[in-house]
């Protein structure tokens, strides 16, 4: 195959196909050992060695670059952070463009910006290869499970010919658009409203604290009642737990809001008052020391006292 191939032309999927990632973190592990569980061949690169070792003896294919993905695989996932990564594990010395072929498809995971995106995929189609926007949702348990949210833009006839593929990773996908970024964008306004719902439940749980009530009942009361949301009844369940293993660091929602807000600039929309707020509680909680832990740390932020552990 070569570069001249036209653009509408793609590698189909089969249950034989080997389907690389780049990336084995926590999301990106899940979503392999996943596929791995039913019988879909996998490889997978990262530069962290326990992954590796995990992936290994979960039964994926070990390789040593990013590239060798591009050589072995038609599909990928790149399942790494944020917009330098991308551009490392896609465009660098050893990245999967430099031996993809024409007709491959790589789904793009990480929230990122919209025009980093659409740049991705503008250049990757220079060579034939075609970039899918597919941010995911949902956590490690929830991807290992087959219940993260995939959203995904890009062309209908090749997320139609790998349906088999995504039916395996998750029902819950949402196709927004044909557009490469548009599902960036998506995920960006989820995620800044996910942000808003968890630093005003986190001030308003601590106020209640600091008024003297119990901050459980609380809790339960606005989870059954009009102040529920799904974030909110997760986080500070384990925030009242004392329980801050990092599920989805602080930092990894702090990333995201000045990604919403930075979006906002580019595409000369003005940003929402209360997204610029939330991303203030973020900064802050970060520059406090919590950037590492969960994001219920915001709980911590807000002067939130864990009812265990004290």
């Amino acid at each position: 195959m070569t570069n001249t191939m036209p653009h509408d032309f793609f590698s189909p999927v089969t249950p034989s196909s080997v389907i690389g990632f780049v990336g084995i973190g926590n999301m990106g592990f899940a979503m392999m050992a996943r596929l791995l569980d039913q019988g879909w061949p996998c490889a997978s690169y990262d530069i962290d060695p326990l992954q590796n070792r995990k992936a290994q003896a979960a039964g994926a294919q070990l390789v040593n670059a990013a590239s060798d993905i591009g050589a072995l695989c038609r599909i990928s996932f790149v399942v790494v952070v944020n917009a330098d990564q991308v551009r490392d594990v896609l465009e660098g010395d050893h990245g999967l463009l430099t031996t993809a072929q024409a007709g491959d498809v790589i789904y793009l995971c990480p929230t990122l910006g919209p025009v980093d995106v659409g740049q991705f995929a503008q250049r990757a189609l220079g060579k034939g290869v075609h970039v899918m926007d597919s941010p995911m949702s949902g956590g490690p348990v929830r991807a290992r499970q087959g219940q993260m949210s995939l959203m995904m833009a890009g062309p209908s006839h090749i997320l139609s010919q790998h349906q088999t593929l995504l039916d395996a990773i998750t029902p819950q996908r949402f196709v927004i658009s044909e557009t490469p970024s548009d599902a960036a964008k998506t995920k960006l306004a989820n995620n800044l409203l996910a942000a808003i719902h968890l630093a005003g439940v986190s001030e308003v749980l601590a106020m209640a604290q600091a008024w003297g009530l119990n901050a459980q009942t609380t809790l339960d009361v606005m989870q059954a009642s009009s102040g529920q949301s799904w974030i909110g009844q997760d986080r500070m369940q384990r925030a009242l737990n004392n329980d801050f293993a990092p599920r989805a660091h602080t930092s990894l929602l702090a990333k995201d809001t000045r990604l919403a807000l930075q979006a906002c600039d580019e595409l000369k929309v003005s940003p929402p008052a209360l997204g610029q707020l939330a991303t203030q509680q973020f900064e802050q909680a970060c520059a406090q020391g919590f950037q590492e832990m969960d994001d219920a740390s915001l709980f911590l932020q807000a002067g939130g006292k864990p009812l265990s552990g004290l």
